[in-house]
């Protein structure tokens, strides 16, 4: 059993007119298994509560802190979050030239697991996961998200969600840019992850459409820096009808 639980998050940001406080005590607990959506207008927040709960060094915990099975991560660095099992899937992932798809996978999973996975069973796991997400075989020997169009790089976050099979799955508007097709596709592949792993789910976005495919257990309004309200999946339903209009001052 795994469990993600924030306590009173403050997170400021560095801008070039200094440090810019963004979260303001943020509380949110994600039991094992569990799918939780954030959903809230641009500006609000989200993706800094994404990039904090990874640990990106541009972000400040000035409050608060976050607990994976009770562990503090405040302390930890990006790499030793993940090794942890803590798992962010970037709205807008980075292109990284001379390094290929598949030894930029297997040095991820050896850094995770310890250990290097044999060669027979990995090359069958990255067949079967392209497969599924309907991804070409070549494509594990092009340059990481190098000239990808915004699916492809949103399959690849999700390949690495299926392989690497961490506690929690932070994901950031990864149904931004997709069309139809891709956005199945997509959900399809964290619904798979999150099947055959038991993990936490936050999905952060803007809107409903992938909600239809990925059905969160709770939904979260975030305004200005903080959760505003809380509720069940007929809460993003309210949203979709009305906006976000009367949580703003």
């Amino acid at each position: 059993m795994s469990n993600l639980e924030i306590k009173n998050l403050h997170v400021s940001v560095e801008t070039p007119e200094g440090d810019k406080q963004i979260l303001r005590g943020v509380d949110l607990k994600i039991n094992d298994g569990e799918i939780h959506a954030i959903m809230g207008p641009n500006g609000s927040g989200k993706s800094t509560l994404a990039y904090a709960i990874a640990g990106h060094p541009k972000y400040t915990i000035t409050e608060g802190q976050i607990l994976l099975d009770g562990e503090d991560m405040v302390p930890l660095s990006a790499d030793e979050r993940a090794r942890k099992g803590l798992f962010l899937a970037m709205q807008y992932p980075v292109e990284v030239a001379g390094v290929s798809v598949t030894n930029f996978l297997r040095s991820a999973k050896t850094a995770i697991d310890g250990e290097a996975p044999k060669l027979r069973e990995w090359v069958k796991t990255l067949k079967n996961v392209m497969s599924d997400l309907k991804i070409d075989p070549e494509f594990a020997q092009r340059d990481v998200n190098l000239g990808f169009s915004g699916g492809e790089k949103k399959r690849l976050e999700i390949m690495q969600l299926e392989v690497l099979k961490p506690k929690v799955a932070v994901l950031d508007e990864t149904d931004s840019g997709l069309d139809v097709d891709a956005l199945r596709l997509v959900s399809e592949g964290v619904n798979r992850a999150h099947a055959a792993n038991g993990n936490g789910v936050l999905l952060i976005t803007h809107y409903t459409r992938i909600l239809r495919y990925i059905k969160p257990e709770f939904v979260h309004v975030f305004v200005d820096g903080r959760i505003a309200e809380s509720g069940g999946p007929e809460l993003a339903d309210k949203l979709e009808a009305e906006g976000y209009t009367s949580y703003e001052n």
